[in-house]
């Protein structure tokens, strides 16, 4: 059965890839330190920005050995101020472990980014590999439906609703059905996760019709209520709701471990034959 495509896009000038290129540059000189990984998240990643939408560059890094070793940790986040259409901030690798032990939704879309910057090969591969096999169905499906219910609850309720609202319902609990079908980790590309998920033919097309809408307009531009995808939403939320989701596993934490240090150790080899 032939079914429509839905729409993606996920544009990023030269210029601007050029300049978070040169921001990671910095980040690493200044504060010694090795990018491990670096993507696009939100609607660029996601593949359906606004003309006006910011660069949201995330990162994972790793830290010279002797900043484990320390009784007091420090801090394990690097940030730049917001500069224009530019938000840079990226985690330490032992904090993007702990995260991916309880299945963090954010960093797994992080790694499945299709818009990706750097990214050290080994450790990049390995990394995405436990993402993978460490997922908990349940914590994931939790995070989805919250997100997709709170987003519901505050942005929705009224007659004039922001066009990236309903994506940000959506998508998560598009997420949510990927998810309660046995599938695994969901997809970061919204077109991908709506492709696999949607058959409504109606439903499908106004979805597509937003997104040609989104994908024009700024990011707070406002329109009257879509009935059909409210209608949709409303129903969709109710059964994510109502359905559980499997027992929940336990992260490998000895894998997790053993490619903390490797990476840790690959670091610090790296730079004391530079030093």
């Amino acid at each position: 059965m032939n079914q429509e495509t839905v729409l993606s896009a996920h544009p990023v000038e030269p210029q601007v890839r050029e300049q978070v290129m040169q921001c990671l540059q910095d980040l690493e000189a200044k504060h010694d330190v090795k990018v491990l990984f670096a993507c696009e998240s939100g609607s660029r990643g996601w593949g359906f920005a606004s003309p006006d939408s910011d660069y949201d560059v995330r990162f994972v890094y790793v830290n010279r050995l002797p900043w484990y070793l320390t009784v007091d940790a420090g801090r394990d986040v690097l940030e730049l101020p917001v500069s224009g259409d530019l938000d840079v901030n990226g985690w330490d690798l032992r904090k993007a472990l702990q995260l991916l032990k309880q299945s963090n939704p954010t960093l797994l879309e992080w790694l499945r980014s299709p818009l990706v910057y750097r990214q050290d090969e080994p450790a990049a591969t390995e990394l995405k590999h436990l993402a993978e096999t460490n997922f908990s169905p349940v914590r994931g499906y939790h995070h989805y439906v919250s997100m997709a219910k709170k987003n519901f609850r505050e942005h929705l309720k009224g007659e004039v609703v922001r066009y990236k609202k309903y994506l940000y319902v959506l998508r998560p609990l598009l997420a949510a059905r990927w998810i309660r079908d046995g599938r695994g980790a969901p997809p970061m590309r919204f077109a991908e996760l709506a492709q696999a998920t949607l058959t409504d033919a109606r439903l499908l097309a106004e979805v597509n019709r937003l997104l040609e809408v989104k994908m024009r307009a700024g990011e707070a531009a406002t329109s009257p209520r879509w009935q059909v995808l409210h209608d949709f939403l409303e129903a969709e939320l109710a059964v994510a709701e109502s359905v559980s989701v499997g027992q929940s596993s336990q992260p490998d934490m000895p894998a997790l471990d053993a490619f903390l240090h490797r990476s840790v150790m690959r670091f610090e080899q790296e730079r004391e034959r530079h030093d």
